[in-house]
């Protein structure tokens, strides 16, 4: 209970508003920053039919549900990370099948993100096995390769560990439109998968990046050996940031051989836990783009369209997410086709929703939860 007031007090939510409420359906939605713990709960723990009704439904009053974006990852510094998570196979304290490599050079990086774009991608995402950004000069190429994928019209996301007020000052500037740094779980359960980097220490990261004025991406891990609770945990304080993150991807673990998860033995994300997951964040931040992140090969083309029908709105796409395996775009392509998707275009807003909704105005200091 200490920790979740801790969390509370960091994000200093709001405990009473005027605000406007949408509704369609029967069901209401507006954008809150004071979810309370016991709220989250609730939600995440409706009947799962019901609970993906309700997400269905404030999906389709803030975007076009057919609307999907499409992102590419691609490690641009593979391996030799410092960091013990415990999950990855990119760590130095683990024995994977993950050798570190040099870094990519920029003329190689550029290439891939136009290969990305003709494919269908959007966004392009950098991620670097990083602690946290050092070397001047491997900054520096960093800043390149954002402004000349940039320049192709792409937006432009990194993940390169813990970054300073400066550095994200000087990626804004170079046109950085998102900055992903996951909090991969709740506080609490936090230090069973990590130890050399603080739950702070991605706060903080976080911070840095929305003060700089850089969409955050921020989400997590199922499948980490964390309890429902844990799930909640982490919800509960991405939706009571003083701003929700803009993007919030929601990972499946993929365990590689070598990981101390991977050896824990642990219990598989089901599709079902994925649904809960998205539908719970599609409810508490309704503008969030909610991303079907890692571990989309462990779901059946018709899993993953329950999943977008949950509220899932972004995928990573390309046949490979850092490390581990992903659908390769002709599978993706035909994905979309068979769901009747269509790709969101970069730097351009959500496309409306087709439906008609009631704007309700409000002032209620104790707001209540939406039921069916």
């Amino acid at each position: 209970m200490l920790a979740r007031v801790a969390r509370a007090a960091t994000f200093a939510p709001r405990t009473s508003r005027a605000s406007s409420s949408l509704s369609l359906n029967g069901v209401s939605s507006e954008v809150r920053t004071d979810w309370s713990y016991e709220e989250v709960k609730e939600i995440y723990n409706k009947p799962l039919l019901e609970l993906i009704y309700q997400a269905a439904t404030v999906h389709r009053i803030h975007f076009d549900p057919r609307e999907v974006q499409q992102c590419t990852l691609l490690s641009i510094k593979t391996g030799g990370c410092t960091e013990d998570c415990k999950y990855c196979s990119q760590s130095s304290k683990h024995k994977t099948f993950v050798k570190p490599e040099p870094r990519k050079k920029v003329d190689e990086v550029l290439e891939m993100a136009a290969r990305a774009k003709a494919a269908g991608s959007t966004r392009f995402c950098m991620g670097s096995a990083w602690r946290e950004v050092g070397k001047k000069n491997a900054f520096k190429d960093v800043l390149t390769m954002v402004r000349e994928v940039n320049n192709m019209g792409m937006e432009v996301c990194c993940t390169l560990g813990m970054i300073t007020e400066e550095q994200a000052v000087q990626l804004k500037e170079a046109g950085l439109a998102a900055y992903n740094h996951n909090l991969d779980t709740s506080r609490e359960h936090y230090p069973n998968v990590i130890t050399t980097r603080t739950y702070d220490d991605r706060l903080n990261t976080i911070a840095n990046v929305r003060k700089a004025g850089i969409s955050v991406c921020c989400g997590g891990i199922l499948g980490i050996g964390e309890k429902d609770d844990d799930r909640v945990g982490l919800l509960h304080t991405l939706a009571t940031m003083e701003e929700h993150p803009e993007s919030v991807p929601v990972n499946a673990l993929v365990s590689v051989q070598g990981t101390p998860l991977a050896d824990a033995n642990l219990k598989a994300v089901t599709a079902f836990d994925m649904a809960r997951a998205i539908a719970t964040a599609r409810i508490l931040m309704p503008k969030t783009m909610v991303r079907l992140s890692a571990g989309r090969m462990s779901f059946s083309d018709a899993e993953q369209g329950f999943l977008f029908m949950a509220g899932a709105n972004s995928i990573f796409n390309g046949d490979t997410l850092l490390t581990t395996a992903n659908p390769a775009f002709e599978k993706d392509n035909q994905l979309f086709t068979d769901l009747g998707l269509v790709g969101k275009k970069s730097h351009t807003a959500n496309k409306k929703t087709p439906y008609i909704v009631k704007v309700n105005h409000s002032t209620a200091a104790e707001p209540k939860v939406a039921s069916m």
